[in-house]
């Protein structure tokens, strides 16, 4: 029988000294020895983690599924995300972890932000040949600049190398997808701006008519910028990210259904019974049983 778990456990990067430089690079067999058996219970985080995986074997679970690691896997880990890893202790590569306020909010920023960090579907992909090499090179500037923590600029400079490494591992990525994203039109970056707004409310049940009235654009307006960029509807995405939420309660805690319902801003246990069974195809009670058959 499962535990008694009315939360996920949540890690934090230099929460109690926010003056602490808020980035941290690790030797992943170092870091793994050391976590122990706390890594692979599930958990998340509230900031922004990158996993580099050198060799080939092992597993690693993100949210509800298990991907399998290859030589030179990265594997982007989102914050809020819930994820575990396996128990073989024997891996070797990089963690890097930052929080947010370490990103400056550019559009280019904002886009390595939604486009790196919530790949849902697959949050990893394996990386070969001349990106492997710029991507060590960008780990081997940003260790010296860490070893000398006094010298002028150094935040910055660890900043920059950051979001250059990002965007040579977008580049990579890009290069087998179908239709990836680009940043050159407002509706991209208004939905950016629409997705920070959820991930900031979708627990306070706001209307798509006050999600546009913050962002200052019409209802209309704001549906016609999600079909264009995800071809989607603002309830679709919306309902999504409570979704999602709802299958991370049900699945990694042992709260009741009507708790869960509150902690996401149901007023009716009923109609969030009927709202997940609407897009899950089944109740919160019958999905909590088949994940653990």
């Amino acid at each position: 029988m499962q535990r008694s778990k009315t939360k996920i456990e949540q890690y934090h990067l230099h929460k109690s000294d926010p003056r602490k430089l808020q980035f941290e690079l690790y030797n992943l067999n170092a870091y793994r020895k050391k976590s122990g058996n706390l890594a692979a219970v599930p958990h998340s985080h509230s900031y922004y983690q990158i996993i580099w995986f050198f060799n080939d074997g092992g597993t690693h679970t993100v949210d509800f599924k298990k991907y399998a690691i290859k030589k030179n896997t990265l594997l982007f880990v989102t914050k809020d995300q819930v994820h575990a890893f396996d128990k073989n202790e024997e891996v070797q590569g990089w963690l890097i972890h930052f929080n947010e306020s370490f990103f400056k909010h550019t559009d280019v920023d904002m886009f390595l932000k939604f486009n790196i960090f919530h790949m849902l579907e697959k949050p990893c992909y394996t990386i070969e040949g001349a990106t492997v090499n710029i991507a060590s090179t960008y780990i081997s500037l940003i260790q010296t600049e860490l070893e000398e923590r006094n010298r002028f600029g150094y935040e910055d400079s660890i900043r920059f190398l950051l979001k250059a490494f990002l965007i040579q591992l977008e580049r990579f990525h890009q290069e087998d997808a179908h239709s990836p994203i680009q940043l050159n039109s407002l509706y991209e970056r208004q939905f950016f701006e629409f997705k920070e707004l959820i991930e900031a409310h979708f627990k306070e049940g706001l209307s798509v008519g006050e999600y546009a009235n913050i962002l200052n654009i019409s209802p209309k307006t704001l549906s016609t910028l999600t079909n264009a960029v995800v071809g989607r509807s603002p309830s679709q995405v919306i309902a999504e990210r409570t979704i999602l939420e709802a299958k991370r309660l049900v699945r990694f805690t042992t709260l009741q259904i009507n708790e869960i319902a509150f902690r996401l801003g149901f007023e009716d246990a009923s109609y969030f019974v009927k709202y997940f069974k609407r897009h899950i195809g089944q109740s919160p009670k019958s999905y909590r049983q088949s994940q653990f058959t």
